[in-house]
């Protein structure tokens, strides 16, 4: 698979997931629905992932040291303001964006290093796995959502236009 198909596949991924929150409150955000966290520790856990793999390993930098503590795998339950975790997404992935947009089909094969150690997976499939990361917390803010009463959410996937399959 290509680079430039799965740096479109991930932005999809990003924009479905955005629909799925369209319309939540600053109130429902923060609701817990036991055991699932709320949906904007969901989106500030999307965007520790985006901000581990294609900020700090592929980059050396964070923007937001401290997010893992708040919403990284692990971490004690938080309900962050949605708003707060939205500008932080925002920015993360803006940043993402930069280093992706440098992605080619070689460099996908490549393994990026952390600790002088290669990772355990070559970028592509890290890529892939940031792309399923996505979907799984997105089918997760769904169903909060309807455990929270909310009616005419977003059916099934979007227009795919964006991601239509063609050779590259």
């Amino acid at each position: 698979m290509s680079a430039n198909l799965l740096i479109r596949q991930l932005r999809f991924a990003r924009s479905e997931m955005l629909r799925c929150i369209e319309g939540v409150s600053e109130e429902d955000a923060v609701k817990r629905v036991e055991p699932m966290n709320c949906i904007s520790w969901t989106l500030g856990h999307l965007a520790n992932q985006e901000q581990y793999l294609w900020l700090f390993i592929a980059q050396g930098k964070a923007l937001y040291p401290g997010l893992y503590k708040l919403v990284g795998y692990g971490a004690p339950a938080s309900q962050p303001p949605l708003a707060e975790m939205r500008a932080v997404w925002q920015a993360v992935t803006a940043a993402a964006d930069a280093y992706l947009d440098t992605l080619t089909d070689e460099r996908l094969l490549e393994f990026m290093v952390y600790k002088d150690k290669p990772m355990g997976e070559n970028t592509g499939t890290l890529l892939q796995r940031n792309i399923f990361h996505y979907w799984f917390h997105t089918g997760n803010i769904y169903a909060a959502r309807e455990l929270l009463g909310h009616t005419n959410l977003p059916e099934y996937v979007g227009d795919m236009t964006s991601v239509a399959y063609r050779k590259d």
